[in-house]
């Protein structure tokens, strides 16, 4: 009766182990903190394009994925482009800037 305890107590461990480790982030996939460090921070650049005063643009898409920003859309010139990539680095978190934006 001890070694099935013993033997029921180790499975137990192990499939809590198990799920628990099933929910952390991977490669390919986001724990859910990641997501939302990722929500706040598309936010964040969502803003910042938004509120500055040189940029006069709300065709710019913005994607956040494990702290890199995509910036795609539509932007009147190439100084607007670099101005969004420049405000986008600025916001805390943010690890690199994709530029695929186009000058209309």
């Amino acid at each position: 009766m001890k070694a099935l305890n013993k033997y029921l107590s180790a499975f137990f461990v192990v499939a809590s182990l198990m799920s628990v480790a099933a929910c952390s982030a991977t490669r390919e996939h986001q724990s859910t903190g990641q997501y939302m460090d990722d929500s706040v921070i598309t936010g964040r650049v969502k803003t910042a394009i938004f509120n500055d005063p040189v940029l006069k643009v709300t065709e710019i898409n913005v994607e956040t994925y494990m702290g890199r920003v995509q910036l795609s859309g539509f932007v009147r010139s190439d100084a607007d482009a670099d101005r969004a990539v420049q405000l986008a680095r600025g916001i805390s978190g943010v690890k690199s800037v994709k530029d695929d934006m186009q000058v209309k």
